[in-house]
């Protein structure tokens, strides 16, 4: 029992360790935090279409930038996604830009035809949030994923993490997309 205890406090005391704001107001993330060289957790999501997506299956062999944004349907969220979708048209195949939300699949389908959004690949978390826990942005408080962004490499390591501080607030795109294009070409 004692053991239980201190082992819920210890995954509370390092959730309390990693939190963004929204409008200013701390929130806690949650899941395993992720680092640059680890390998990049696999998880399993919804496609538009209601089936399951893989990542490693799906995007094995590719350099793969997730955007994780809390809605679609807000406007920092739907200003990067169309961003990215815009920059994504410039690149090779073999570079993949998917963004994960919590929105439902066909939230996420209708949002991408009224966007014209075809380049990247939109996916919901809503069922298990397997892709937040994994990859630690989760919002515990409102089950949203927290703004971030990953790379991945051809090898599934994650070679670039940025964490948006404010959720409210856009990335960095310039850094994410530079870093991107390096990485490609490093494969």
């Amino acid at each position: 029992m004692e053991e239980n205890l201190n082992e819920n406090s210890n995954r509370e005391s390092q959730e309390i360790k990693r939190t963004v704001t929204m409008k200013g107001r701390p929130m806690i993330l949650q899941g395993e935090e992720i680092n640059i060289g680890s390998p990049a957790p696999d998880f399993k999501v919804i496609a538009n279409d209601m089936l399951p997506m893989k990542f490693k299956r799906t995007y094995s062999g590719k350099t793969v930038l997730i955007s994780s944004v809390p809605s679609l349907d807000t406007p920092v969220c739907d200003l990067e996604t169309r961003k990215f979708n815009s920059e994504a048209e410039k690149l090779s195949p073999e570079i993949e830009i998917v963004t994960i939300s919590m929105d439902l699949p066909f939230a996420q389908s209708r949002w991408c035809g009224a966007a014209g959004v075809k380049r990247v690949k939109t996916y919901s978390d809503y069922m298990k949030a397997e892709f937040g826990k994994a990859y630690g942005v989760l919002i515990k408080d409102l089950r949203l994923l927290a703004r971030a962004i990953f790379i991945a490499d051809k090898n599934s390591v994650i070679r670039y993490v940025q964490i948006v501080p404010e959720v409210t607030q856009e990335p960095n795109y310039e850094e994410a997309l530079k870093a991107l294009k390096e990485i490609a070409q490093e494969n």
